[in-house]
């Protein structure tokens, strides 16, 4: 008996309206798969993932771990006979794909949204207010300049640590419903992942496939701007909490202590590596794409995190308490937004591309074992 595949039109406008708007353009001239550097010789994508989109194939796209193997290079897009950007086709499913994992998902339509925008940025900044007023800090505190005198360290640890699990749990149960959907029902254990794992960390830590990257060759230094800026201040915030439980000592710390440095060095890589991501989207906007909504709510959230941050460290040591106090205000609200909200915006890829890079690098070394 054939099989019969029928066109799902919803998730065509779907991926449509999601920054996929040329993917009717496409006549599967397989340009994209043959001019693209991380597109393997025994299974090419994207030419396959633009046939699924155009019919609509939800199942087959959101369950293609090809989908994370592409970095959004944009050379496909470039050398396109149609103009049919398959890199911005793909990121729109990407995108798909983030919503249909995610739990619950109503919150993954709303960040994907821009209507819903206000009430996304909303809820956080009713949220801490309320936090402020019921335990009596919804002001501006009197002398010198302390952060933890507008909200203790007390109020951030029930406040974040929380949001923190949330988004853990949610990546969580995500990630383990895309990995049944990609490795099917075989079993494999945590042992044999292992070389993939060790593996796949090392290409990231290094930024190997962005490398390959042709017309955005910019995009590797961008990138690791903002992966090891990400970094440095999860490293900061490690030796805050280590400084605070463990050696008794509150911020404000001093500028030369290490801490300071980490953080300080660390904001200034973040913001320039967001800088350079924005830089190197306008400068190939003509051959790559502007990107969508999805994208630049990313890159926007990053600028408030790492900006508000820095101005309120400028103001609190130029001693402006009304400036200060606010802007460190909109610090916390930029990020519980970025943590809250991040198994369902674009810092999901960070956790989706890594498994499926350990998926492919595992059936890599199964289908080779000559392979390293």
């Amino acid at each position: 008996m054939a099989n019969v595949i029928k066109p799902d039109i919803s998730v065509v406008k779907e991926i449509i309206s999601s920054g996929g708007e040329s993917l009717k353009k496409c006549y599967q001239c397989a340009t994209c798969s043959v001019v693209c550097n991380l597109s393997p010789d025994d299974n090419p994508f994207p030419r396959k993932e633009m046939i699924n989109a155009q019919w609509g194939l939800k199942d087959r796209l959101v369950s293609d771990p090809n989908i994370w193997l592409c970095h959004q290079c944009s050379d496909c897009t470039a050398y396109c006979p149609r103009g049919a950007k398959p890199g911005e086709v793909i990121g729109a499913v990407r995108k798909m794909t983030i919503a249909h994992y995610a739990v619950p998902g109503f919150l993954a339509k709303m960040v994907g949204n821009i209507k819903y925008l206000p009430l996304l940025i909303a809820f956080p900044v009713l949220f801490l207010l309320a936090v402020l007023g019921a335990t009596g800090h919804l002001h501006i505190p009197d002398g010198e300049i302390v952060f933890g005198h507008l909200m203790p360290h007390t109020l951030i640890d029930m406040v974040f640590v929380p949001v923190a699990m949330f988004a853990a749990l949610v990546f969580a149960v995500g990630v383990l419903r895309f990995w049944k959907d990609i490795h099917g029902q075989c079993k494999c254990s945590l042992a044999s992942l292992i070389p993939a794992i060790i593996s796949v960390k090392l290409d990231i830590l290094a930024h190997n496939k962005f490398r390959k990257c042709e017309v955005n060759k910019g995009r590797a230094l961008a990138h690791m701007g903002v992966f090891y800026g990400f970094i440095g201040l999860a490293i900061t915030t490690a030796l805050a909490v280590f400084c605070l439980y463990i050696l008794g000592q509150h911020s404000p710390y001093p500028q030369l202590s290490p801490l300071k440095i980490i953080g300080n060095i660390s904001a200034i890589a973040l913001l320039a590596g967001i800088t350079l991501v924005v830089i190197n989207r306008l400068r190939v906007k003509a051959q790559a794409g502007i990107g969508s909504y999805f994208d630049w709510l990313f890159i926007g959230v990053i600028y408030t995190v790492v900006l508000s941050g820095i101005l309120a460290e400028v103001t609190r040591l130029m001693d402006i308490a009304m400036l200060a106090y606010p802007i460190y205000f909109v610090h916390l609200v930029s990020v519980f937004f970025l943590f809250f909200y991040a198994p369902y915006s674009k810092l999901a890829h960070m956790v989706y591309r890594s498994i499926a890079l350990v998926y492919a690098k595992k059936n890599e070394k199964k289908d080779n074992p000559f392979s390293v």
